[in-house]
């Protein structure tokens, strides 16, 4: 089956309404779905509720629609990079939920395997345990985290087949796969589609079967944080 649309728009066709949940891959600004972030937010959907690690920077990324007021609640691990996020919290405009990398990571893989909910010792005695079931196994407490279904998945690979097998490069692999499970449907952003075959099978990432539709298309390389010597 061929799942390849022209464009971002055309991918996400049918998918968006306000108040969705939306799973975004990406680390950083590497890996991100730019292309269908970007198309998000000429469609103008509200009362976005979104799980990524970050939130972009200000004007990249999912920094965009946090300048448009399109998002409602974000669930991240780190928001360092954006000062429009912090204000947008600082006033109450924002609503966030922070997890650590790896329960954030786990809440989508276990949201993409069916799994309900999960033990971890991490975050047990902070703020991010307020509110949630404790429980002790061994002599150790853990706290219960759920796992997270989304409504659309959208994330960005470097290469796909016309079936939506996706090889990810280096640390884009990181929140993309995960990310990629845990909707409803997943639309992926790449930067080549080859012919079915193309790919040696013990390279796939992550298999088609969770990707409903794809996109190739041109990327910005951005640094997010570049370190230079001075000049001799």
């Amino acid at each position: 089956m061929d799942k390849t649309y022209e464009n971002p728009q055309a991918a996400l066709d049918g998918l968006l309404f306000d108040g969705m949940f939306i799973a975004a891959g990406g680390f950083g600004l590497c890996g991100i779905p730019e292309l269908l972030i970007d198309a998000i937010r000429k469609a103008d959907t509200k009362d976005l509720t979104i799980a990524s690690n970050n939130c972009g920077v200000d004007d990249f990324g999912l920094g965009v629609l946090l300048k448009t007021k399109q998002i409602r609640k974000m669930i991240s691990s780190y928001v360092g990079e954006n000062a429009e996020f912090m204000r947008q919290y600082l006033s109450g405009e924002l609503e966030l939920e922070f997890n650590p990398q790896g329960t954030l990571a786990e809440r989508m893989r276990a949201g993409g395997a069916g799994i309900a909910g999960f033990y971890t010792k991490t975050g047990v005695g902070t703020v991010v345990a307020e509110g949630k079931e404790l429980k002790t196994f061994n002599g150790e407490t853990y706290v219960l985290e759920t796992g997270i279904d989304a409504d659309l998945s959208i994330v960005k690979a470097w290469k796909a087949d016309t079936t939506g097998n996706l090889v990810f490069r280096k640390t884009a692999r990181n929140f993309n796969p995960p990310a990629a499970t845990c909707g409803k449907t997943c639309v992926a952003e790449v930067e080549e589609i080859v012919p079915v075959g193309s790919l040696d099978p013990d390279q796939i990432h992550l298999p088609g079967i969770y990707v409903h539709r794809l996109i190739q298309g041109k990327h910005e390389k951005r640094i997010e944080q570049r370190t230079t010597r001075a000049a001799a």
